[in-house]
């Protein structure tokens, strides 16, 4: 299971020899450093202001239908007995320790009826800036916006996403794209085993299963989150995090993804159809361009390439 930011911090500020904290948890020393190397990661914006940052994630029950056979079926809405609904939801804030989540009850879950959660994660939509989750945009966001619909709310506020299946797609060419390989391969975490057969619990109305969906739930936002800040830096139409930060001195230059002000000049330079930009890289592992055009000859800014 994946380990909390918090946890990390009480472990790593026991003591600066990596031996003793090892042997006061009953962990590794090769372990303890790993947790000083994320701190040290994490740390470089987690002191700053920041945007109302969430990471979410929600789990649904099936739909229950009338069908005559297992392959090729187009089935009418009129065979569906149960229409699907949200089981459970956990969410967190971007680098804080604690996860909230809401769950069914045992006869909500044969009714299949989720209004009684679904407040909450309006509320949660509400006052986001800033909304994470793996598939949002086809999966975690579309289908809660449903049940918003469903339920009678209102479209929440605007907000942004960040999602993290989208943006491992884009960027590179990995075997897997899914949040456990991810975690695998990023981070040497799993997610926690199941199968169906939790699912078809649940249905049943079974409270041992809804708690045990609920934790698998839990686990998946934790692991979102490492997966997330591991991704971070290659994500490219990442939310401009400086935008959110008051800067008093105009001179200032924050990266626009971790909104921390640690920012080193390279030497290439940031070229963009409109002109030549200075570039910087993050201490999280992003570039950014700067704010002014380099180019001194505005007259030749009036030609662009030809289509």
């Amino acid at each position: 299971m994946s380990t909390s930011y918090g946890r990390i911090k009480q472990i790593t500020d026991y003591s600066h020899d990596n031996k003793k904290c090892a042997d006061k948890f009953g962990l590794s020393t090769e372990t303890v450093s790993r947790y000083r190397r994320k701190l040290k990661r994490v740390d470089n914006i987690c002191e700053t202001p920041t945007p109302k940052v969430w990471l979410f994630d929600i789990e649904t029950l099936p739909m229950e239908v009338f069908v005559w056979g297992l392959y090729k079926q187009k089935i009418n809405p009129d065979n569906v007995i149960k229409d699907w609904s949200i089981c459970c939801w956990s969410a967190k804030k971007l680098f804080e320790s604690e996860v909230i989540s809401k769950v069914i009850t045992p006869k909500e879950a044969k009714d299949r009826s989720d209004k009684s959660i679904m407040g909450d994660l309006w509320n949660l939509f509400e006052g986001a800036d800033i909304l994470i989750a793996h598939n949002a945009s086809s999966f975690d966001i579309r289908k809660s916006n449903y049940r918003f619909l469903i339920n009678g709310f209102h479209p929440p506020s605007p907000y942004r996403v960040i999602d993290t299946l989208t943006a491992s797609r884009k960027a590179f060419s990995s075997s897997s794209h899914k949040l456990d390989y991810l975690s695998q391969v990023l981070l040497r975490k799993k997610k926690i085993e199941t199968d169906f057969k939790l699912w078809k619990r649940c249905v049943a109305g079974e409270q041992k299963a809804l708690n045990e969906m609920v934790e698998y739930n839990r686990e998946d936002v934790r692991l979102l989150e490492e997966v997330y800040l591991e991704l971070r830096p290659w994500i490219t139409g990442h939310p401009n995090m400086g935008l959110y930060v008051d800067l008093s001195d105009a001179d200032s230059k924050v990266c626009p993804v971790c909104a921390k002000e640690t920012l080193t000049p390279i030497n290439n330079s940031y070229y963009t159809p409109a002109g030549k930009f200075n570039a910087y890289r993050c201490k999280c592992g992003a570039i950014a361009r700067g704010r002014h055009n380099t180019i001194k000859d505005k007259a030749n800014l009036a030609l662009s390439v030809a289509r």
